[in-house]
């Protein structure tokens, strides 16, 4: 079986950020993953990353907020999409 794609959005804000989101499903997990997703959700505020979520091989899903990587507890695409909305707005400029 072939990787899925699950989903893909992508959209310039009115402020010039950038959102992007791509989900696929894996035939197997990406490694140390136990799920069937490869997926990777990033805004972009002049061309330096204020949020993202990925599981990249070898270090499995994680996020990275502020300039910090730290581990993330996948649950499952809904859940991840609405993390990554919440971890956006809250660094929006108002």
């Amino acid at each position: 079986m072939p990787a899925e794609l699950i989903t893909r959005f992508k959209d310039v804000t009115a402020d010039g950020g950038i959102l992007e989101l791509v989900v696929w499903k894996v035939p197997e997990p990406v490694p140390p993953t136990e799920h069937g997703y490869k997926y990777r959700a990033v805004y972009v505020v002049n061309g330096v990353r204020v949020v993202g979520f990925d599981n990249e091989r070898g270090k499995g899903d994680h996020c990275h907020l502020d300039g910090k990587e730290i581990p993330y507890a996948f649950t499952g695409i809904d859940q991840l999409i609405e993390d990554f909305i919440a971890a956006v707005a809250a660094r929006r400029q108002p």
